[in-house]
Order: structure tokens, then sequence, then C-alpha cells
């Protein structure tokens, strides 16, 4: 296990000296301990919630990652923030509510941190907006940061086929077009998101997932395995207790404005996702 200086550390104006006493005892108030406190602190930040189910599996997620943390030799603090998910809220009034809630996410995330003096943070999203946002808030704050993905959802089974909710909105306009019968929609609306995990398709959430380990933020291999599967508490695990945490390497080391320029080309030549872009250059910001 490694040892810290918390000298040098933004913990050090919450945890050291006679006169953060009162601030110590908040936190033996949760249940820590004189040793736990006088280790570094790391902020694990996810966006869970039951809006969505690409939400629900990602404060599972966070328990894995806490212990990442604590094999490592820091303290973790958990916290949430919240999600809109574009999902539920497109095709009505609550769309107006999505993109502004990517500044929301990034700058409670921010606040959070700085408000409390964390050391480091994992970041734990599964959504359209809530991936970047928790991937600007780790930019601006530039202290050692780790971003997992909650993972996708798992295909659902029609008539013998994979579908996706991409089916589902497709059978709409089926429907609509007397194409479908409504007790076939229904039959496909049941079955088609089996498991927790983000949307079925090559969205923002896939598109993002696969950006943040483009731009070294999350660890190889780890957007890829779905959301229900074992293996993600495995990355989460690694992402609590990694190097970039335990070395005090900042984002800007691994993530800077060079390499978002790359990802921002990359996004366009390869048109992906216009929100691809539009996040980069906000970050870089």
């Amino acid at each position: 296990m490694i040892k810290f200086n918390k000298k040098k550390l933004p913990s050090r104006h919450t945890s050291l000296g006679p006169d953060r006493a009162p601030h110590r005892s908040f936190y033996y108030a949760m249940g820590e301990t004189e040793e736990d406190v006088a280790k570094p602190f790391v902020g694990v930040v996810s966006t869970w919630n039951e809006a969505a189910p690409c939400n629900t599996a990602l404060m599972r997620q966070a328990q894995s990652v806490k212990k990442g943390v604590k094999m490592s030799g820091g303290t973790p603090r958990e916290f949430c923030t919240i999600t809109v998910t574009d999902g539920i809220a497109m095709g009505h009034e609550g769309m107006k509510s999505s993109l502004i809630s990517r500044e929301i996410i990034a700058d409670s995330a921010e606040l959070t941190v700085r408000g409390h003096c964390y050391d480091a943070l994992v970041g734990i999203a599964g959504c359209d907006k809530s991936l970047p946002g928790l991937m600007m808030s780790m930019v601006r704050l530039n202290v050692p940061s780790v971003f997992i993905y909650g993972g996708s959802i798992l295909p659902g089974k029609y008539k013998g086929k994979d579908v996706t909710v991409v089916d589902v909105f497709e059978a709409v306009g089926k429907h609509s077009a007397g194409t479908m019968s409504s007790k076939d929609l229904r039959e496909l609306e049941l079955v088609a998101c089996p498991s927790a995990g983000a949307c079925g398709g090559q969205f923002t959430a896939n598109t993002m997932a696969c950006v943040s380990e483009a731009i070294g933020l999350a660890l190889p291999y780890s957007a890829g395995t779905p959301a229900p599967y074992e293996e993600r508490d495995k990355y989460a695990f690694e992402s609590g207790s990694n190097e970039f945490i335990k070395k005090k390497y900042k984002t800007e080391r691994y993530s800077n404005k060079k390499i978002f320029r790359k990802w921002s080309n990359n996004c366009c030549s390869n048109r992906w996702l216009y929100k691809c872009c539009f996040t980069s250059t906000c970050a870089c910001k």
C-alpha cells in the first residue's frame, strides 16, 4: 500500500491540523476512522438514478470502485449527481432539459470535488449527457481522474431475432403506417430492453464511451462490456486502484487540448455524432 504525504494534497485543508478538528468530527460521524481521515480522499461520483435503465447499474459499480480505492490506500467519498435521459425525455417538453443537464452534471461534480477538497475523482456514467458531463468536470478539475462507462444494454429477442429500442422506434412508424398491429407493437416493446444499460446502438452514450478510452480518461477496453456483466465490476475495481490516482497524475498529463483537438477532428472525419465534436470544444475551453 502506497503512503501519501497529505501536506501536499488538497484534502489537507479539511483534515490536517488542530483547526480542522471540526471537519474531522464530521468524518468520524460517517464511520471513518483516524486512519481513514489520514488517507487521500477520492471522490466516487455516479449518475445513478431510476430515470432509465442506463443508470440503474451504476451504484453497483460504484461499490467496486470504492473497494479499489480502499485497496490502493485511499478513502472513497461517494456522491451522486443528476441525469436527464434522452430516451425518456425526447418527444415532449422534457427534451428542453437534456442539453443543459450536461452542464449541470459537470458543474455539480466539479463543485463537490472543489468544495470538499477531494484529491482525486472516479466517475461512472451511463447516458448521453452524463458521460461528457463527468469527463468535462475531470478536465476542468485537473486532479487525478478515471472515467468508467456503465455499459450498454443487452439486446432483446423478438420472433427469433435480436432487437433493441431502435426497433421499437421503427415499429411506432410501422404502426402509424398501418403495417404493424397494436398486438405486435406491444409484444416488441415488452422484450426490446431486457436489462440495465445504455441504448443498444452507436448513439451518444456508446460513442462517448469509445472517446473516453481514446482520450485517456478510461481504462483500455473498459467501454465494451455490457452493463449486466460482472466483468464491469472488475473494470470498476481497477479504476479505483488505477496508477493515475496512485501516482497523482493530473488530467492535463493524458487529456489535454492537443488530444482533444485530434479527437474532435477524428469525430468529424468519421462522421461521428456532432454532439461529440461540440463536447470536445466545450471541454477545451
